[in-house]
C-alpha cells in the first residue's frame, strides 16, 4: 500500500503511526547533524546516520535506540530501559526506552546522542 492511501487497511495504518512529538524532538536534537536521514521503518520513524539506523520513535510507544551489542546488558538495567525483542528473541544492539524515559529533553538527549555515536562508528551505507 501506499502511505496516504485512503484504501490502506487499518492494520498498515496502525504500523506507520509513530509518536509524532518525539519525532519532532529527535529531530530538535540532531538540529545540524550531518548525513541524517529519515525512514518509516520497525513500525515507526528511524534516524538514519549515513544509512545506519541510529533510533526511531516507536509505533508502540517510547524510543528504539541501536547501540554497541556489549553495552546491552549494562544499559537494559537503567530504569524504563529493556532489550529490544523481535519475534520472541532478544536482539543484542537494540533497546527500546518506554516513553516514560524519554518524557523530558534531559531524557531523551543522551539517547539519542548514544544512537547517533554508535551509527557514525559503523560503515556507511550506500
Amino acid at each position: 500500500m501506499i502511505p496516504g492511501d485512503a484504501t490502506k487497511s487499518s492494520r498498515y495504518a496502525s504500523w506507520v503511526a509513530y509518536d509524532k512529538d518525539l519525532a519532532d524532538r529527535i529531530r530538535a536534537l540532531l538540529a545540524g547533524e550531518s548525513a541524517i536521514a529519515e525512514r518509516r521503518m520497525f513500525g515507526g520513524l528511524a534516524f538514519l546516520v549515513s544509512g545506519n539506523m541510529a533510533v526511531a520513535a516507536r509505533g508502540r510507544g517510547g524510543l528504539m535506540v541501536r547501540i554497541d551489542p556489549e553495552a546491552t546488558d549494562a544499559l537494559a538495567a537503567k530504569p524504563h530501559v529493556e532489550p529490544m525483542q523481535m519475534h520472541g528473541r532478544e536482539m543484542r544492539g537494540w533497546l527500546h526506552i518506554s516513553a516514560e524515559g524519554v518524557r523530558t529533553q534531559r531524557q531523551l538527549g543522551p539517547w539519542v546522542a548514544r544512537g547517533v555515536t554508535y551509527a557514525r562508528s559503523l560503515p556507511p551505507k550506500p
